[in-house]
């Protein structure tokens, strides 16, 4: 009871992502609302279509905001998702997931499941490519990502064509303290941290799951294409490189970009002008693979 006050009370705090984000609102063709029914809870989604339509049917992105598992909503990303829409041709669908400590590991990952199978089988509805589907997200979205990706995986179902990996957070079994947090306040007090982690994965051997911390993966080279962006100041970056390395190591496609003199959620809190950058390499990573010959994205 404890846990979910003190979560609610987090929740309270201003977002600042949204208070001031890194790119202006542009418009598209149409903003579409959706409630989806899954054995978790019911999932708000936004599909943004492009302004200019270059497809009969869209290739479709999944965007997973982030929050540290238990705070804010798919709204913090909407100026990105239309930037992204328009600038690859894509639907993008913005996913508000369930948050802990109401729903911990594993239901954010099982509900997202449900979602991209939702996606596949009513794509035709919407206008959207059941075979083009590419997932990502910043931070706990980003680690939310690349769960997925691991869960599918596990179940031998289709893979994305691509995970996008912003500032991903994958281990949560290394205690806070042990990483390189260049705020100062944060790493005086890592207990903050620590309470955040318990709500996503209270139980114990939870921490140590791979789809909890895809840093501890069996991975192989079926998993989908990746790209992961990294700040240089953020105490998430060894796990993120560590991850990188492990998947170019099963022969996963992966692209690594190191962003330098920034730091976590760089790409929602600035700089600016590195936020432009980063937004501008993920449209681009996007737009690629959709224009790729069916086969190549596995290579």
């Amino acid at each position: 009871m404890l846990t979910l006050i003190a979560a609610k009370l987090l929740r309270l705090l201003p977002n600042q992502a949204l208070k001031t984000p890194m790119l202006d609102s542009e418009p598209v063709t149409e903003k579409k609302e959706l409630r989806i029914e899954t054995s978790v809870k019911t999932a708000d989604i936004a599909l943004y279509y492009p302004s200019e339509a270059a497809h009969k049917k869209f290739p479709v992105y999944l965007n997973f905001h982030g929050g540290a598992f238990i705070m804010h909503d798919k709204e913090m990303d909407d100026p990105y998702c239309r930037y992204l829409a328009n600038r690859t041709g894509c639907v993008v669908a913005n996913v508000d997931y369930a948050k802990a400590p109401e729903y911990p590991f594993p239901k954010p990952i099982e509900q997202l499941d449900e979602i991209f199978r939702w996606i596949q089988n009513n794509a035709d509805d919407l206008n959207l490519d059941s075979e083009r589907i590419m997932i990502g997200g910043q931070s706990s979205g980003a680690n939310l990502a690349a769960a997925l990706c691991l869960y599918l995986e596990e179940k031998g179902e289709t893979q994305p064509l691509l995970q996008v990996l912003n500032g991903p957070m994958l281990d949560f079994a290394t205690p806070y303290s042990h990483k390189p947090e260049p705020n100062m306040w944060r790493a005086r007090y890592p207990q903050v941290a620590h309470f955040l982690n318990l709500c996503y994965v209270p139980k114990k051997g939870q921490a140590e799951n791979p789809l909890a911390s895809p840093v501890y993966a069996a991975v192989s080279d079926r998993l989908a294409p990746a790209l992961i962006l990294i700040a240089e100041f953020d105490a998430f970056r060894p796990e993120a490189e560590v991850y990188a390395k492990k998947l170019k190591a099963a022969g996963v496609k992966v692209e690594t970009n190191i962003f330098q003199d920034c730091k976590h959620s760089f790409t929602h809190l600035g700089p600016k002008e590195k936020a432009e950058e980063a937004w501008a390499l993920i449209a681009r990573r996007i737009r690629e693979t959709v224009e790729a010959p069916a086969d190549s994205n596995m290579l």
